[in-house]
């Protein structure tokens, strides 16, 4: 017997916040290498391009009714992508990288940004994450799909890590205390966990009429947000990097086709689920 949507949704945001806290407690036994965490991020920036495009956009259309259903998608999709557009400027938060390369070069966002920007801006921008979470989880509980919104949570999986070692580092750079550490990093991953319980219960407590609109345009707009969060971290590095580029190249490829591959398995066991009715 398969579990119920709100298990499933429970062991994801555990795993979250487990990741997170990970990520966190690795900055504080040194930065990773510039060449693997560029190959990292390249790996799930792909990842999330992926999610967005095979997962969150074709369940948002379904949600939207109405024969000008595209044209609200477009418009939602461009309010994610704008919103996020404008955290990452006024905030400037999207920074993983603090090895000693880009230290030399520049690149690390702490010397440039106050630290409680920083935070607020990646707190946001995880606010969204953790809302797509909770909505494509909901979108699987009423269409009885197999494991509802695992690609979204897999795609938070992967990338939560590389924002709380961001936190964290950067609370290591300013010289914060141990202590002050740990507690921001537990607090940073309990920020999606919550959001995603409280947008799937909410949107439950809205009724079968609102519920679908809602829970449409939430998805869409989630797929602005997620196609910036990819490219911000794609693009810079394009100019970047002069060299590894077919190692990027691939771990880029890798992480979009790990995200059509798990939307073929949830697409044939949708199908067969309607097909035993």
């Amino acid at each position: 017997m398969a579990a119920s949507p709100p298990v499933l949704l429970a062991a994801y945001a555990g795993a979250i916040f487990l990741a997170s806290v990970a990520g966190g407690w690795l900055s504080e036994y040194g930065a990773m290498t510039h060449r693997r965490t560029q190959i990292v991020m390249s790996f799930v920036a792909g990842f999330i391009l992926g999610i967005a495009v095979f997962h969150l956009l074709p369940h948002g259309l379904e949600r939207i009714p109405g024969p000008s259903s595209f044209e609200t998608a477009a418009l939602w999709i461009m309010f994610g992508m704008v919103a996020m557009i404008v955290l990452l400027r006024v905030f400037d938060f999207h920074q993983h990288d603090f090895s000693a390369e880009a230290a030399a070069r520049g690149r690390t966002s702490a010397r440039r940004h106050g630290l409680f920007g920083v935070a607020l801006g990646l707190g946001l921008h995880t606010v969204t994450e953790g809302a797509a979470l909770g909505a494509s989880v909901r979108v699987g509980f009423v269409e009885e799909g197999v494991l509802p919104g695992l690609g979204v949570c897999l795609a938070i999986l992967l990338h939560k890590p590389l924002d709380a070692y961001s936190i964290t580092g950067m609370m290591k750079h300013a010289g914060h205390t141990a202590r002050a550490r740990l507690a921001a990093n537990l607090a940073y991953a309990l920020v999606c966990p919550v959001v995603a319980v409280g947008s799937y219960l909410g949107a439950g407590m809205l009724g079968p009429i609102a519920e679908g609109p809602m829970i449409g345009r939430a998805l869409v707009f989630a797929v602005g947000a997620f196609v910036c969060i990819s490219l911000s971290d794609l693009l810079p590095e394009i100019h970047f990097h002069r060299h590894d580029r077919g190692k990027l190249l691939a771990a880029l490829a890798v992480g979009i086709g790990l995200a059509y591959a798990l939307y073929l398995v949830e697409a044939m066991a949708m199908h067969a689920g309607h097909g035993d009715h």
